[in-house]
């Protein structure tokens, strides 16, 4: 049985909304250009004065300037592609391809702030502790306006951790977006232990825990790099939605007499958009579009097939 009728078939698009400029895309460049100057100068300081702890939050730095410009570039190419007839459900999961690359990009660069950390625990150089200390401070401040800047009071990032767990809400994270979100968050926890070493080195003497911090780091960069990984890998693979969410699709359609689904799958093609396959079996069968009014509101099924078998 048909889901739909000829002429509505040709008027159908899947856009999805991926041809609006996201909210994340501006609040990127505007990061993009504060990331990029203070990883400039702590880059500088970091070498001048022989803090390796601000060193490595100035290498790291960089690779979120570069991660966040590949962001950019993911908002900017879903957009334009929006309409393009080769993407079968849109231009979205560029969102989670985005996402993706910039989590490999930064547990390259973790693993390098690691290699040069044990280096100079291997081989200490003298440290300009005041100078350092206040760069470093200076990048805190950077890296919390940028995280306040791509993540304001009451955005989806505050959670800290992916939104597919199916509470019926059907809210899926913008992977690009919150790519950079951990990126400039990583980059404050990092400022943030280098302070603390400064400070250990300058007042105590624990010049060593310069290095033991860019570990530290190090370990903590490549935390939200796999963390970002799995999540924007589900997306591109289309791993289904979870039990919960297709648990409430089948009880609601299941909900007709004599109705069972046979067949249900569910995944991501985008931020916020979902698509699903359904196959259900009765023996006095509605409609395919009956069936959709029965789907529950908030799970962001956007684009729904509906294949009926009469028993």
């Amino acid at each position: 049985m048909s889901t739909s009728s000829l002429p509505e078939r040709r008027r159908h698009e899947h856009v999805f909304g991926q041809d609006e400029p996201r909210a994340g895309e501006r609040r990127t460049l505007i990061v993009i250009a504060l990331t990029a100057a203070m990883m400039v100068v702590e880059i500088i300081a970091g070498a001048a004065f022989g803090s390796m702890a601000l060193l490595a939050d100035g290498l790291h730095m960089a690779s979120h300037a570069a991660a966040l410009s590949i962001t950019a570039a993911a908002y900017v190419y879903a957009r334009r592609h929006s309409r393009d007839e080769r993407f079968c459900f849109g231009t979205g999961k560029v969102n989670a391809l985005g996402g993706f690359a910039s989590a490999v990009l930064l547990g390259a660069f973790a693993a390098l702030m690691a290699f040069e950390s044990v280096a100079r625990l291997i081989h200490p150089v003298a440290i300009a502790f005041d100078q350092a200390i206040l760069v470093a401070v200076a990048g805190l401040v950077v890296n919390a306006a940028s995280a306040l800047i791509l993540d304001p009071p009451g955005g989806q990032n505050r959670h800290g951790h992916p939104h597919e767990h199916g509470h019926g809400h059907g809210h899926e994270e913008d992977h690009n977006l919150r790519a950079a979100y951990l990126h400039v968050l990583a980059d404050a926890l990092t400022s943030l232990l280098a302070i603390f070493a400064l400070m250990l080195g300058k007042f105590a003497g624990l010049n060593r825990m310069d290095p033991i911090m860019g570990i530290a780091g190090a370990v903590l960069v490549a935390y939200w790099a796999l963390g970002l990984l799995r999540g924007a890998s589900s997306a591109l693979l289309d791993r289904q939605a979870a039990a919960t969410t297709r648990a409430a699709i089948q009880s609601s359609l299941e909900s007709t007499a004599g109705t069972r689904v046979l067949d249900l799958h569910v995944w991501t093609i985008g931020p916020n958009v979902r698509a699903a396959i359904i196959a259900v079996v009765a023996a006095e069968p509605l409609t395919p579009d009956e069936y959709k009014a029965l789907l529950p509101g908030g799970l962001g099924l956007a684009h729904v097939t509906v294949e009926v078998h009469r028993a």
